[in-house]
Parts: structure tokens; sequence; C-alpha cells
């Protein structure tokens, strides 16, 4: 567990010392008075339109503009070294935000030490190094910079420089060095009030004493990242200190404070994936918004060039007239035709929003029924923590674990649907093992299967091969497997195997001895419309979601669907799949 904690923190500190994104807000300051000097420095320079354009798009942070825009300087012109420098220093920072750090390593290489900010320079290659866990490269870098008497001009703080100096001898093992310049750097940092930064410095202290098991003086230091973190608007800083707290407290054995902290690390870890899908939600609002702007051009433009036609058409006469007559004749004949086109687009609609209205209502109350299982439980969960009842607080964990895994995979299928019914879903049919693909999914369900002490046999030949988009086709082997976990008895087996019954389908057959169903059920489920079903076994209830996904994506495979199954007697789903044409 020591050693669990301790990599991770060092990885999210190490993102915070050479990620850009991860300053504080006295190093952004710092930044944009570096800035304001290289627009100084360069306005005096030169007028070239080339590199009047680098400079301007790298302090606009446009990299991949100061890329084309300093390549072609440097093509036109290669007499003036200072221009050099400069174009190569801005595309090294440029190649290092795009995270193609071997290129920018390659341009800061190139730049001559007469350049007026090379102990930039020799920053961002001891970041560099440090990035690809090259610390003892990295250490001379900022050896020579801790000398210099005032880096802020270079935009440098000198407390960064001492924290990259305690992390690369934190890294090659050498504590003491380690704890020295930590420990400045952080009185640097407490004087400077930069949040952020201390925030990964404490972590940074803490680790360092964590890993030469000086618990005693590591753990004020994870305490004080916490507290700190919680000040901050920052989901990632929050959950990681959460997530180091519960960790401590559970090798001190405080297990319910350890419990504390990891309802904390969840609840903040859900809020930075929330945070993250509204930001995926609002750029295909964007999208569509940009899709909409563009269709309403193109409709001003038609309506222009008709606005044009009539304007030029009151020049002639009679032979407006007969253009007049001949036009109206034919736009009669187009609006009939696009009535009839408009009322059958209309017809489809209204079928397509009676699924929509359909799918939200059964999707938002089987969100809803879950949520309220989660909140009923969780408050069976806060009673029995006072009682200790770890029968049932395991009961109710396990329980819990089931309801967000549910939740999770009814999204996930609401997901995937609506792509689908978007046609955003990329799509591809190769030629693939259908064995391997089994082997890979089954995996996943290795602990629900023995939970259930469910019997799993994959029996699908190792050289059956078919067409099929590889993805949709793990979609389809998830939602089987999950309903065939759920309509199984305990102890009861989950075989998986193929037949060929013709030269076109390999027949892939997912089969369990479980619950089954009758003939109105089966029916109901194979029908050919796209309406959603309730499906209830015993307390089972779903909204049929994940299967007429399942049915779309074979469809779209250009396979089959079938079910055989008797009630009480078990199920087999059955997707046929066409055949790979054999060389022989």
């Amino acid at each position: 567990m020591r050693m669990n904690l301790t990599f991770f923190r060092i990885f999210i500190l190490f993102f915070l010392i050479v990620h850009p994104l991860a300053k504080g807000q006295a190093q952004k300051q710092l930044h944009l008075l570096f800035e304001k000097e290289i627009e100084k420095k360069c306005k005096a320079l030169s007028d070239a339109p080339y590199f009047k354009k680098t400079y301007t798009f790298f302090l606009e942070k446009k990299w991949d503009s100061t890329l084309v825009y300093s390549m072609r300087q440097l093509n036109s012109d290669r007499s003036d070294k200072t221009i050099n420098d400069y174009c190569h220093f801005f595309r090294g920072f440029s190649f290092k935000e795009k995270k193609l750090f071997k290129e920018s390593q390659k341009e800061l290489s190139d730049i001559t030490n007469r350049f007026f900010f090379y102990q930039r320079v020799s920053m961002l290659l001891g970041e560099l190094a440090l990035e690809n866990n090259e610390s003892e490269k990295a250490i001379p870098y900022f050896k020579k910079l801790e000398a210099l008497s005032n880096p802020e001009l270079y935009g440098i703080k000198a407390s960064t420089i001492k924290h990259n100096l305690g992390i690369c001898y934190l890294h090659l093992g050498q504590f003491s060095n380690a704890e020295s310049y930590l420990l400045d750097s952080t009185e640097l940092q407490e004087q400077e009030q930069d949040t952020i930064m201390l925030i990964g410095s404490y972590g940074d202290i803490a680790n360092l004493y964590y890993e030469q098991y000086k618990d005693d003086q590591a753990i004020p230091y994870f305490i004080k990242a916490y507290e700190l973190a919680q000040k901050t608007k920052d989901f990632r800083l929050k959950y990681t200190t959460a997530y180091n707290m519960a960790i401590v407290e559970e090798n001190r054995k405080d297990f319910l404070r350890s419990l504390q902290y990891r309802k904390e690390f969840e609840k903040w870890k859900d809020s930075l994936n929330d945070q993250n899908k509204i930001w995926e939600v609002a750029q295909l609002e964007k999208q569509f918004a940009v899709k909409q702007k563009q269709k309403e051009v193109s409709l001003l433009q038609a309506e222009n060039k008709i606005k044009i036609a009539e304007r030029n058409g009151l020049l002639y006469s009679a032979i407006v007239l007969l253009v007049l007559l001949i036009t109206g004749v034919y736009f009669y004949l187009e609006k009939i035709k696009s009535n009839k086109i408009i009322l059958a687009q209309k017809q489809k609609l209204d079928e397509l929003n009676a699924t929509k209205d359909k799918l939200f209502s059964i999707v938002s109350h089987d969100l809803r029924s879950s949520v309220n299982a989660l909140k009923t439980s969780n408050s069976k969960l806060l009673k029995n923590l006072e009682t200790k009842n770890l029968d049932e607080l395991d009961f109710l964990l396990h329980q819990n674990s089931a309801i967000a895994n549910s939740t999770y995979n009814l999204l996930d299928n609401l997901l995937h649907w609506a792509l689908l019914q978007s046609q955003q879903s990329f799509f591809e049919i190769t030629a693939m093992r259908l064995f391997f693909i089994v082997e890979q999914i089954s995996f996943n369900y290795k602990s629900l299967l023995q939970e259930k002490e469910i019997q799993f046999e994959n029996n699908v030949a190792r050289s059956e091969m078919v067409y099929a988009d590889q993805e949709s086709l793990k979609i389809i082997l998830r939602n089987l497997m999950d309903n065939a976990i759920k309509f199984s008895k305990e102890r009861g087996y989950i075989h998986i195997y193929t037949r060929s019954r013709n030269d076109m389908y390999c027949d892939l057959i997912i089969e369990d001895n479980g619950l089954g169903m009758d003939a109105a059920t089966r029916e109901n489920l194979l029908k050919e419309d796209i309406s959603l079903i309730k499906k209830q076994n015993n307390d089972k209830i779903g909204s049929g979601l994940g299967l007429q996904l399942c049915k779309s994506m074979i469809k779209k495979n250009k396979g089959k669907f079938t079910i055989e199954s008797e009630l009480g007697k078990g199920t087999k789903m059955i997707v046929s799949l066409p055949k790979t044409v054999s060389d022989g």
C-alpha cells in the first residue's frame, strides 16, 4: 500500500511541476511579464512578415501557426543568427506544449548560448529531461540556473528551480539532497502564497519521508496538502489528496476515517468526470450549432438566387411571361413532390419522437429507481456504520456496487444508442477471429461469474473468422453476457460456441440455463420495430435498451439475430455474422 501511494503521488506532482496548466497565480503573472519582454525584444529585431507572424502567433498561444511561420522564416533567410535563435526557441516551446518532446529537445539544442533568453532554454531542457525520467541529465541544467541572481527576468521562479532539483534527487533516491531542496522551495512558495505549487511541494515532501518510512514526518505534510487542496477549485487536486489521506489512514488502521476519505475521493472523482462530460456535451452542441448555421447560410444563398432571378425576369416581356408560366408549373409540380416528401418525413419524425419520448421515459424511470435505491442503501450504510455491523456493511457495499454497475451499463448503452441513431459512431467491418474477441470480453466478467459461481466455457473454434466491426461486436457481446449473467441461477452455466449451418453465416451462440422466457416474450423481443420493451423476470427489470442496441448493431454488421428459449430451461442468444471467404 505504501508503494502504491508513493508512485501515485510522484506521478501527479510531476505533472504539477512540468506542465504549464498546473501553474499557480504567481507563476502565471511571471509568465505574462516574460511574454511582454519577448514581444519587446522581437519588435526591435525585424519587421520581416514571417518573423512578425511567428512571434504574434506564439504570444497568442497558437502553436501550429507558430510552427508553420517559424519554419517559413528559417527557410527564407538564415543570415540573422539572433532571429534564428528566436525561431528555434518558439518552435521548441511550441513542440513542448504539443507534447512532442523529442522534437522540442532538438529545436532547443540548436539555440546558441548568445541567445538573450538562453537561461529559459536551459530550464526547458531540464524540464524535458525530467519529463523523460532522465534526472541525472536534468540536474546540470537546474544547477546552472540556481546560480542566477534574477531568474524572474527569464520567466523562471527560484522556488521552481529548487523544487525541480528536489524532484530529481528524489527520483535518484538521494533523499538528503531532495529534502534540502524541497524544504527550501516550500519556504519560498509559502512566502509567495502560491497555493497550487504548495500542494505539490507538501505532497512531494510527504512522499520523501514516506519512502524512508518516516511516517511521523510524512503524515503532517499529507494533511497540509489535503487541507490546502480543499480551498482550491481544482477537482483533480481534491480527489488526489483525499485518496492519499484514505491510504494514510488505512495504513494507520483507522478504517472509519479511511472510508470517509474514500467517499470524499469518489465524490471529487465523480465531479471531475461530470466536468469532462459537460465539456464533451458542449463540444457536441457547438458542432451542431455550426451545422445549423451552415444550413441557414445555404438557405439564404438559395433565397438570394431566387430574388436575383425574379428581378432580372422583370426586364423581359413575352419571354418572361413564358418563363414564369413554365417556372410556375415547375414549382407547382415540385411543391406537390415536396409536400409528399415532407409528409413522409413528418410521419417518420413523429415515429422517432414517439420512440425518443418512450426511451427517455423508460431510461429516466430506471435511472430514478437506481438513484433512489442507491440513496436508500446509503442511508442504511450510514446507520450500520454507527453500529459497526460489518456483515450488513459488506452486503450494502456489494449492493451499491451492483446498482452503480447497472446504472453505468444503462448510460453506456444510451450513449452508444444515441451515437448510432445520429450516425456519429465510427464503423469499419474487417475480418477477425471470434475466439479472441470472446476471450477478451469474458475476461472482464470473470469476477461476476465467480460471484454467482457460474461455470463459463468459451468453445468458439480458434479458426472461425467473420466479417464485423470490432467495437460494435464487443458492445453486442457485453450486453448479451450481461443478460446471461443477470438471468442465470446460482451455480449455473454459460457456454459460448459457434455452429455453421451454411457457407454464408457463422452462428455465435450464447447459451445459459437460467430463467428463460415464454414464446410471447421471445417474439416481442425479436420484433423489427425500434420500440423499447419492458421485460420483467422476478425482481429483474430493465429498459430493454441493451437488447435493442444489439439488434441495431447486428443489423448494421449485416448479420441476423434469433432467440431460442423455454421458460425455466434457459436461453440461447444467436448472433449470425457473415463468414470470411475461404482462400482454399
